[in-house]
């Protein structure tokens, strides 16, 4: 299979969402793409059905951006980051390797920081501390440095194709001193650039895809701005829950 690599892009979180949810439909149509992103402010994104009265109760929490996410899980302090997106068409989606693509694409992180110099493990066992964050709940599949997890995902599905979702946390933000990165916990500081070459690498190499560097379809753009005015950018939206 060849997959579509976007170029690096920081925008709010609207437009974010909106981009990602863009990559979605075209995955409908049969296209593949992933991208790695950032993020224009520190950005608080709510779970799609998470409610948000605990995260604005936070006082480090109230005052950042947010934006609600069209995935599930809990709370996450989008900063000191690499965001990625993973758009498959159906017929990849059928034949997940390893039984799941969030597990695949973690282990595809694993090797990738092994290759920079950082070890780390695939979360086996559960773990749940406080109702707000989700790098403070460990789940199966959970990459994890030392005692800390460092990359978590979410997916959506639509029509037979997967929007798979996630972040890897870097270093440290202000907001959340509670969750170390990778450099606290490892002493490596990875550059945005060497960690998602190495990702990259990697998934071409464990499952042979081809790498096409590629841009934003005219169609991908207009749906992303219809999509972020329309819903990520609305209240009814944002403060559903």
């Amino acid at each position: 299979m060849s997959f579509r690599l976007l170029p690096w892009r920081v925008a709010d979180g609207a437009t974010n969402m909106a981009l990602d949810e863009a990559l979605l439909a075209s995955a409908v149509e049969g296209v593949a793409s992933l991208r790695f992103y950032g993020w224009s402010s520190a950005t608080l994104s709510l779970g799609y059905f998470q409610p948000q009265a605990p995260a604005r109760a936070m006082p480090r929490l109230a005052p950042l951006d947010r934006v609600r996410r069209p995935t599930g899980g809990l709370a996450l302090v989008h900063h000191h980051e690499v965001t990625y997106a993973l758009a498959l068409p159906a017929g990849a989606v059928s034949k997940p390797p390893r039984g799941s693509w969030l597990v695949a694409f973690h282990e595809v992180a694993r090797e990738a920081l092994a290759a920079l110099g950082v070890e780390s493990r695939l979360c086996e066992a559960p773990l749940a501390r406080g109702e707000v964050l989700c790098f403070l709940h460990h789940t199966p599949g959970d990459l994890i440095v030392g005692r800390a997890k460092v990359v978590g995902s979410a997916q959506r599905k639509g029509r037979g194709a997967l929007l798979q979702h996630g972040s890897i946390l870097l270093r440290q933000s202000p907001h959340t001193p509670e969750l170390p990165g990778i450099t606290e916990l490892s002493g490596r500081d990875l550059s945005r650039e060497e960690l998602c070459d190495a990702l990259v690498a990697e998934l071409s190499r464990q499952f042979r895809w081809d790498v096409m560097r590629d841009e934003w379809t005219p169609d991908e753009e207009r749906l992303a701005v219809q999509l972020s005015e329309s819903r990520y950018r609305t209240a009814a939206w944002n403060e559903r829950r």
